[in-house]
């Protein structure tokens, strides 16, 4: 098989976005738009990627270091159109013999399938493989003209088509594959005679034409090729791949009364079976395992939810947070890196962070672990069986050990032993009459105001 490349475009400031991240960081499903575009190319194969950056943006490149490697960044600058983006990678792809993909780098939509289809066209003896779609509203787009064999003549930019051209649906999604050395000997010959004096990567269609290349175009869907330009198409690509997600759990067998009301991420895994009730939100990292039920407005992030556990409703489980088979977590309970043991259960208004419960231990109503001096955080451990009352604030590092009792309202500081009863609240004192007294002598008081 023919080697395979990728140059993907990510130097664009993203203006129409308004806002302080670069556009390409801003997220789909919990996951940025660069990062999905690069997932997508490289389950394509590409043994080299590089991805073109401005200046003004290093977290960009920091993004790029992270994913790919100190050598895959290219910088653009001064930014002088398209064209001159895909020229800057020409020196760090001079030793690569093999097929070159250029894609822009805020599609978020974008899957290997729909760029398989381009490598297709290429063994097939295509010598420029171009992307077009569909769109439902082709005003702002140029136009693919085809001949009547369908091989593609030119691409017009929206601004010098004519009526006749601008009834043509086939609309250029700025992607092309060709071989290196084709690619940029086009390149090479692009102009910038035009009112922005920028280099198009349009250009190296009419280019590739006057050497009787052939070339050819695949038809995306519009959701494939979709851009993020700005927050409102930001949404509508988060509305496609909510839309994507759902109907992906439903097939696999994951129950949903409401399933347009529950949101999920790019890397979310819930098992067959499990139970996802209205309005739950997962963020990122999370996993789900058969027979567990996510019961209405729970916050899930970082998380693993073990078989047949109960969690919410109202419930959050933040980072680090282990929910073990059967186990219940309930209404307004938070938990942060603690593993819950088989058949425990916090039910309701605790928190929990930091440490261990054991199997089949019960936190009671207000419980909290009291993880954190305003410097570092400390460890709270609950043993097998454990029973902590209502109200009771362990303060950590401490271990609660297995079979203990904790009473109601107790602020615990030191070890408890296994099978021990740990009391730590301030003595009942009882005065007789007083309240009464009380009564009498303020309404007395009251009275001769």
């Amino acid at each position: 098989m023919t080697a395979r490349a990728a140059v993907i475009m990510a130097a664009g400031q993203g203006t129409r976005m308004k806002s302080k991240l670069p556009k390409v960081l801003h997220k789909v499903g919990g996951r940025s738009l660069l990062d999905r575009v690069i997932d997508a190319v490289q389950a394509t194969g590409c043994e080299r990627i590089h991805v073109i950056v401005g200046d003004h943006s290093p977290e960009v490149r920091a993004l790029v270091v992270r994913r790919l490697g100190e050598a895959a960044p290219v910088l653009q600058n001064p930014p002088q159109g398209t064209g001159h983006a895909v020229m800057c990678a020409k020196d760090a792809l001079a030793d690569f013999d093999g097929d070159v993909l250029v894609v822009n780098g805020d599609c978020p939509l974008l899957q290997a399938s729909d760029l398989e289809h381009l490598f297709t066209l290429r063994r097939n003896g295509t010598q420029l493989a171009i992307m077009g779609f569909e769109p439902v509203d082709p005003l702002l787009y140029g136009r693919i003209l085809r001949g009547a064999d369908g091989h593609v003549m030119r691409v017009v930019e929206p601004s010098q088509a004519s009526d006749e051209v601008r009834a043509v649906r086939t609309c250029n999604a700025g992607m092309y594959l060709a071989g290196r050395a084709d690619l940029f000997r086009w390149l090479g010959r692009v102009k910038n005679e035009n009112p922005k004096n920028e280099y198009f990567l349009t250009d190296i269609i009419a280019e590739a034409t006057h050497e009787d290349a052939l070339v050819r175009a695949n038809i995306a869907p519009e959701s494939a090729v979709m851009g993020a330009d700005t927050p409102m198409q930001l949404a509508q690509a988060e509305a496609v791949f909510q839309r994507r997600r759902r109907d992906h759990f439903l097939s696999e067998g994951v129950a949903m009364t409401a399933p347009e009301t529950v949101f999920f991420a790019w890397d979310t895994a819930i098992a067959p079976g499990a139970t996802i009730e209205p309005y739950v939100v997962f963020a990122p990292g999370v996993k789900v395992a058969t027979g567990a039920v996510i019961r209405a407005f729970s916050h899930l992030e970082g998380a693993t939810v073990g078989e047949g556990a109960l969690v919410g409703p109202y419930a959050r489980l933040r980072p680090g947070a282990a929910i073990g088979a059967g186990a219940h977590i309930g209404n307004f309970v938070e938990v942060k890196n603690v593993a819950v043991g088989a058949g425990a259960k916090a039910n309701h208004l605790a928190y929990l962070g930091d440490g261990s419960v054991g199997a089949g231990a019960n936190i009671g109503a207000g419980t909290i672990f009291c993880n954190y001096d305003g410097f570092f955080k400390y460890e709270t451990h609950v043993g097998d069986n454990a029973f902590i009352g209502s109200n009771a604030s362990l303060v950590a590092p401490i271990r609660i050990g297995a079979g203990a009792y904790v009473g109601s309202g107790s602020v615990i500081t030191d070890e408890v032993s296994p099978d021990a009863l740990a009391l730590a609240r301030g003595m009942q004192a009882e005065k007789a009459g007083w309240a009464k007294r009380f009564r009498e002598r303020m309404g007395a008081k009251k009275a001769g105001t």
